[in-house]
């Protein structure tokens, strides 16, 4: 009895935060918007690229909509959601070359305008998150609900243990803003919860959900149910591997209740991973390097996308490069947005792209400093090259300096450096760099290992602070 108040409760938050009610006489014909975020995943862990791990939901999603073969994430999870957020390069406001760990001190800024905001202008009245948000949680400003969520529930940090939900200590599952006493594997909480919420909604009306998982990012742990699929697996692969079933039993769900209402044919889906998988865990098939690389197997990840009604359908190969600073000039074409765009956007709309049209030429930016040897590592693909660049950092001594030049059009897998014969191109590549970094905030979140920026010991239930 205690959990179904909870559901109750849950429910009626969302819908009173709107400020309307539940019924309504007029028919909103926009389409729901779902963004299903995995968390690690490698880029051939899916079965439509040829795993031993069952994904049947997920491979629904490409074979019946399309298959998104060049769809780009930044190499860690921080960054990517602060992009998907706002539609630009996370090195504009501080968040793009370290995740936002425990106790940090830092957050999304309020003056960013999030997506969420945006559907809110567009008369989206139903937004919610479901699951792992870790774009700030020790103050209240860099929560979901005061981003332009009006339901949220979840882990603010990452990596929290699947079957307490304790991060250092203290238990992390919030409604909305207070701690939750919900218990159950996280990765089905975040099923249920998202149903609970999809439900909520009066069914003429369309609803925004991003559904972040936490898998199959560790502590891998994974129900013995799920293990048992897996003979053949050992170890950690073996966790891993029912971790990523489990998420996909979790999008079925989803994907069933969309279709119990009658909605699947004009609810936008849109799936992908934060980054590619890591290393020695995940598989990332051909591509080279994993996690925390500027490789392509630490940012060319996994993707599928699905809206009949919208014309993506049809299991189409596209192959047109995206990513995701552009979900949010994406869902600005979807929403019918037409108010003002209050910060420079760098992501572009790739709805026609993923029709199957094509696409202007553009480049792709990538910036990691997240490691202990203070190097910053970048990457720019255009069509035909991919240059990686490392150099010692600002506040690094050492002279550190590696040009690395890949014809990406011909050498996916970053095999062949060509840098020496083509000294020409990998200098103006630099050149391309050199103008996206120079819009790099100064004040930039602190590198994961930077322990002295911690903000003080950790804060009770992670329960935020003014």
């Amino acid at each position: 009895m205690r959990y179904l108040g909870l559901v109750f409760v849950s429910v009626a938050l969302f819908a009173c935060s709107t400020g309307q009610s539940s019924k309504s006489d007029k028919q909103d014909k926009r389409p729901n918007i779902i963004i299903l975020l995995a968390d690690d995943l490698g880029y051939a862990d899916v079965g439509f690229h040829g795993s031993d791990i069952k994904t049947p939901n997920i491979d629904r999603l490409a074979i019946e909509g399309v298959q998104l073969e060049q769809f780009y994430a930044c190499p860690m999870c921080t960054p990517t959601r602060a992009g998907i957020m706002t539609g630009r390069y996370p090195i504009r406001f501080g968040l793009m070359r370290s995740v936002i760990p425990p106790q940090r001190k830092y957050g999304m800024p309020p003056e960013e305008f999030t997506v969420a905001e945006m559907l809110a202008e567009s008369g989206y009245k139903y937004r919610g998150i479901i699951g792992k948000w870790h774009l700030g949680h020790r103050q209240k400003k860099w929560l979901p609900t005061n981003q332009g969520f009006t339901f949220y529930e979840g882990c603010l940090n990452g990596a929290v243990d699947y079957f307490n939900q304790v991060r250092d200590g203290e238990r992390d599952w919030h409604v909305n803003e207070s701690p939750s006493k919900k218990e159950g594997y996280v990765t089905d909480m975040i099923g249920d919860a998202s149903i609970e919420l999809i439900n909520s909604v009066p069914e003429n009306e369309p609803f925004f959900l991003y559904v972040p998982f936490t898998a199959p990012h560790s502590p891998f742990q994974a129900k013995s149910e799920d293990i048992a699929k897996y003979p053949h697996r050992k170890g950690n692969r073996q966790v891993y591997a029912a971790m990523v079933d489990c998420m996909d039993q979790n999008i079925g769900k989803i994907l069933e209740t969309i279709e119990k209402r009658g909605q699947l044919e004009n609810t936008f889906i849109l799936f992908f991973s934060d980054n590619g998988g890591k290393k020695d865990v995940a598989d990332n098939g051909e591509k080279k390097g994993a996690k925390l690389t500027v490789y392509q197997g630490g940012i060319d990840v996994a993707a599928a996308a699905h809206w009949p009604a919208g014309n993506i359908s049809g299991g189409k190969i596209i192959t047109e490069k995206m990513g995701y600073i552009d979900v949010f000039p994406t869902l600005m074409e979807i929403g019918n947005y037409s108010g003002e765009i209050k910060n420079e956007i760098d992501g572009i709309n790739i709805l026609k792209g993923m029709q199957g049209e094509k696409l202007e030429e553009r480049i792709w930016f990538t910036y990691l400093d997240q490691n202990g040897d203070k190097i910053e590592r970048f990457a720019l693909n255009t069509e035909q090259w991919k240059l990686v660049w490392k150099r010692n950092a600002p506040d690094n001594n050492k002279q550190i300096s590696g040009i690395e030049l890949f014809k990406i059009s011909d050498d996916p897998g970053e095999l062949d450096n060509v840098a020496e014969m083509n000294e020409n191109i990998a200098q103006e590549l630099q050149k391309e760099i050199g103008k996206l970094y120079s819009f790099k905030l100064k004040q930039q979140n602190p590198r994961y290992y930077e322990k002295e920026f911690l903000s003080g010991p950790v804060i009770p239930s992670w329960q935020a602070m003014q």
